[in-house]
C-alpha cells in the first residue's frame, strides 16, 4: 500500500454518499479528458464534479448511481468549481471506471 495507515476516526471524517447522475456536459478546458457531471443526492441537493470518466458516453452516465466524497472543499479545475469527488478506479486498459453500488440504493444514503 502506498499511503500511511489511518485509524477509524480518520475514515469517519470522510462523508461518502450515493448519488445519481442527472446531467453530463462536455468539459473542453480540462487538462485531461473529462466531463462536468451533476449528481443528485436527494434531500442533500445536487452537486457538480469534474470527472475523468470519458470511457462512458454521457448517455451511459445519466441515471447511473455513483459513490462520491461530498465533504471536501470545492476545487477550481480550469475555471470550474468541482464540489464533490466521484469515486472510480482504472481498469487494465487505463480507463477510469465508476465505483458504484451493485444494487439500487436510495440517493443520499451514506457509505460506511
Amino acid at each position: 500500500m502506498d499511503k500511511a495507515q489511518i485509524v477509524y476516526d480518520d475514515f469517519a471524517k470522510v462523508d461518502i454518499r450515493i448519488g445519481r447522475v442527472v446531467t453530463v456536459l462536455p468539459f473542453e478546458r480540462a487538462r485531461h479528458p473529462a466531463y462536468k457531471v451533476e449528481v443528485d443526492f436527494g434531500a442533500f441537493g445536487k452537486k457538480w464534479s469534474s470527472a475523468q470518466v470519458t470511457s462512458y458516453s454521457p448517455d451511459e452516465l445519466v441515471g447511473h448511481l455513483v459513490t462520491c466524497v461530498v465533504n471536501m472543499p470545492a476545487r477550481n479545475i480550469a475555471g470550474f468549481q468541482s464540489e464533490i469527488l466521484i469515486l472510480g478506479a482504472r481498469n487494465e486498459a487505463g480507463d477510469v471506471k465508476l465505483l458504484a453500488p451493485t444494487h439500487e440504493i436510495n440517493i443520499g444514503e451514506g457509505v460506511f
